[in-house]
Formats: structure tokens, sequence, C-alpha cells
């Protein structure tokens, strides 16, 4: 089943339009009880700004496609405030129509991921290790990794599209280098080793590229002291004491977020997908997580 993201300037005005011409998309008692106003509450009040309508069939093929607020979006990009359309867009997409170069956006939410990823990661480590570390964030605390996913996802997907991967990091990956955070090693065919300061100032230098969530949330935790500039501007960082206490405390934001996040999406989900689509949807999904443990 292939996924769709749409982000879309008014999701009411959107799904009274689409209900129009596609109203078996939907449940059949959301339509019949509240309409779009209906879809629209579940999805930002309960769920995390996404509407999925799963199972849909066009030209012998099965997608899904979830319809969201493009303002939501771009904050969830630069924020991290939910990390959920965030985490899937550090890994390979399609962009199909872009009027608001969302590709130039989303940069921020890489460079961030790159930086969240290389705090994790060791003093040496290989280029494939990096992708999985990056793709294994958004999947940090998700509640359906227990029981409904393949516990092989991360690397399967890595693995299925590591050139893809090469492409959309080797520019941060190439930035970090000049800025003496990252060396490359060695290589073995196409894929690399690097070696990375682990020094407090590189330290510090990753956490200021993590979006400004994760950051006040570093500063909340550990302390912040405070600089001012040439210009006489105050600066306010995150007081690193060790890099390991900083990645610890990193990834447990991350994992809360992802949590809370996943845990209201799955809610969301099988109110407004229906029974028989909800039961549906799990069964493939706990099929997979079988076998990925057999």
């Amino acid at each position: 089943m292939v996924d769709y993201i749409l982000g879309v300037a008014d999701p009411l005005k959107w799904h009274t339009e689409n209900l129009k011409v596609n109203q078996d998309h939907y449940a059949s008692w959301m339509v019949q009880l509240g309409g779009p106003k209906l879809i629209v509450q579940i999805a930002e009040e309960i769920g995390v700004g996404v509407h999925f309508n799963p199972f849909v069939s066009w030209k012998d093929k099965v997608f899904k496609y979830g319809v969201v607020r493009m303002d939501d979006l771009v904050r969830d990009i630069l924020n991290w405030e939910r990390f959920y359309l965030s985490g899937r867009l550090q890994k390979p997409v399609q962009v199909l129509v872009d009027d608001l170069d969302i590709g130039n956006v989303n940069s921020v939410n890489l460079r961030a991921a790159t930086s969240a990823a290389l705090l994790l990661s060791p003093s040496e480590f290989y280029e494939e290790d990096l992708y999985a570390k990056i793709c294994g964030l958004s999947y940090t605390g998700d509640l359906r990794m227990l029981f409904a996913e393949d516990k092989n996802k991360v690397k399967k997907i890595v693995e299925g599209q590591f050139e893809l991967f090469q492409t959309m990091y080797k520019p941060f990956l190439e930035e970090y280098a000049t800025k003496n955070l990252l060396r490359f090693s060695s290589s073995a065919g196409k894929k690399a080793k690097f070696s990375q300061d682990c020094g407090l100032s590189a330290a510090s230098s990753l956490v200021s590229f993590l979006p400004p969530t994760v950051r006040s949330e570093l500063g909340f935790r550990l302390g912040e002291k405070v600089k001012v500039s040439e210009s006489g501007k105050v600066i306010r960082e995150v007081a690193i004491g060790s890099r390991e206490e900083v990645a610890k405390c990193m990834r447990k934001i991350v994992r809360r977020q992802v949590m809370f996040s996943s845990a209201r999406q799955a809610v969301s989900g099988l109110l407004t997908v229906g029974a028989v689509h909800g039961a549906r949807y799990l069964a493939s999904k706990m099929r997979k997580a079988w076998k990925s443990w057999i």
C-alpha cells in the first residue's frame, strides 16, 4: 500500500469537496454523524493533525492518503512539534506537486536529523549505520514497534534505499566535514566510513542544529548558559557537561515525543477508518511483525 501525504491550506474545505466525489473513502459513521467538521476535529484534537483514508483502490493499486494543514506540516518539519510527518520526511520520499518549495524547507529537518544521529553515533561508524540512526529516530518510542511492525524495518528501509539516503544527506555530511565535525575515513565500495569529533565543542555545534523545541527541552533538563555576542545580543546555549549526557537526554526527548504522537495517531486512526478497515490494517501490520520474529 503506497502512502501519499497531501498538504492543503484548509482541511475543512478540502474534505467538504472530497466527500462529494469520494465519500466511499471515509468511514460511514463519520460521514453520517459529522461530515468534514468531525473529520478535521478528530484529526486535530485527538490525532496529530493528519486524517488518513486507507485501502483506496485506483487503477488496480491500493494506497492510503493523509490530509494535513500545510501550516501544521511546516511547523512539524521545522520544530519537530509532533515528530510525525517530519520523521517521514527524513526518509526518501517523492514529491509530486510542490507549491511551497517543501524540499528547501525540509533541508532544516534533514540537517537536524543528521545532527541528532551524529550525537547518537560513536567516534567511528559506517555510512549505513548513520542512515539507520536517522531512520530510527521516528520509530524510537513508536508503540507499533512493540507488536505491529517488522523488527527489521529500519534495516530494510536503509538497505533498500541506500543510494537515495546518500543523495539526501550528502550535502549535510559535506557541510559538517568542512566544519571539521566529521571526517571521511575510508570507503568500502560505495559505503563510506566516517570518524567524528566527540569533544564538547563539537557536541555544542550539533545541538545548535537541533529544532528549537528540542533545544529548549534540553536547556530545561540540563541547564543553560548565557553568552553575549560582539553585537551585544544575548545568546542562550544548552549547558553540556558531557556528550553522552546530552545524547541520552535528546534520545529521551525524541522518544517521548514519538510515543505520544504515535499513541494519539493510533487512536485517531481507529476512530476514523472504522472497525473493518482498522482491523484489516492492524492484521496486516501484525502479520509483517510476526514474520520478522520467526
